[in-house]
């Protein structure tokens, strides 16, 4: 049986805060609709991606800023960072792991897939980690 992963629940403290802050990135807003005694969700999703968020009251005991480096691949990792900057978010350095497994600064020089990252954070302190995926391994 196929198992699809669908939304991932993020906890914040404003609702309406983190809403604004993932559509100021262009992720496309789903739903915002009231489950009854003041709860509500929110889900939106990233461009391109078959998995949502879910932002809410009501809808997970997690401290907000508790949810950290969730992946967001992307093709082009310079591009990526840049496009975020222009949205007014902060985001790290870009870097690579060494042969060690160390990180180092910049992106992979050969641009291996799955060796360049870049990270950055919602309002709350949820964290996000963007990888660079060119080419994907056997059977993905």
């Amino acid at each position: 049986m196929d198992m699809k992963l669908e939304a991932v629940v993020l906890p914040v403290t404003d609702v309406d805060r983190a809403k604004h802050f993932y559509k100021a990135l262009g992720w496309r807003e789903d739903a915002d609709f009231p489950l009854g005694n003041g709860n509500r969700v929110v889900q939106l999703t990233p461009p391109g991606s078959p998995t949502s968020i879910h932002l809410g009251v009501g809808i997970t005991t997690a401290e907000p800023g508790s949810t950290q480096n969730l992946y967001l691949v992307v093709s082009d990792i310079e591009k990526a960072t840049a496009e975020l900057t222009e949205h007014g978010v902060t985001v790290s350095d870009i870097y690579h792991r060494d042969a060690t497994g160390a990180p180092a600064p910049g992106p992979d020089p050969q641009r291996t897939s799955y060796n360049s990252f870049a990270s950055f954070s919602d309002p709350d302190g949820n964290s996000w980690l963007l990888q660079e995926i060119t080419e994907r391994l056997p059977g993905r």
